[in-house]
């Protein structure tokens, strides 16, 4: 890790579906049921509730780098509706799916790539995380969120450490080489608001 800086681990959890809100252009539309992120420098988890959607911001705006899967297309476009920041030009983040989808052409999961690289899988999915927002059981989406930033996390810095990725597609094993360079990320930026 960089000395110093704040790295942020970022995951959400939806209150709808795709299927609810009319299709996957309407994100916006899914409201936040939790967040959760991992702050490297204080080394521990904050839970955010849709009520505390301003702390939630406040901590991604004062990272040096934000991390997450599928962040810029998904989570940042559940996310606006509940601010004037504009998230992504205004955090400065790395989104593996991205990453990924722009070295192969095609996606892969967080699950697939958890499976290979770290020998753990997710411990859930988020249709089961929807259904318990229905039943009211936050403190389970809280726990699912909390695993998706350990394995975000984790498999990140797997990658920062080996240089590649790896994940089964169609029942073969792939190694995916990546240069991911943790300095060149975080380049100048302050994380301070301007």
């Amino acid at each position: 890790m960089v000395e110093g800086k704040r790295i942020v681990y970022f995951d959400l959890e939806t209150q709808r579906s795709a299927d609810e809100v009319g299709g996957w252009d309407n994100k916006h539309l899914m409201k936040m049921a939790v967040a959760v992120v991992y702050d490297s420098l204080d080394e521990k988890f904050y839970t955010y509730l849709e009520s505390d959607v301003e702390g939630l911001v406040n901590k991604l705006l004062l990272a040096d780098l934000v991390v997450g899967f599928n962040i810029l297309n998904f989570d940042f476009a559940v996310l606006q509706p509940y601010t004037t920041v504009d998230l992504k030009n205004r955090v400065r983040c790395f989104d593996i799916l991205k990453d990924v989808w722009d070295r192969l052409g095609y996606r892969v999961s967080l699950n697939q790539i958890a499976k290979s690289s770290l020998k753990i899988e997710k411990s859930g999915n988020g249709l089961l995380s929807l259904q318990w927002f229905k039943e009211g059981k936050m403190a389970q989406i809280i726990e699912y969120c909390i695993k998706d930033v350990e394995i975000t996390r984790d498999v990140f810095l797997y990658g920062l450490k080996n240089g590649y990725l790896d994940f089964e597609k169609n029942g073969q094993s792939v190694r995916l080489p990546i240069n991911w360079d943790l300095k060149e990320m975080i380049g100048e930026w302050t994380g301070l608001l301007f």
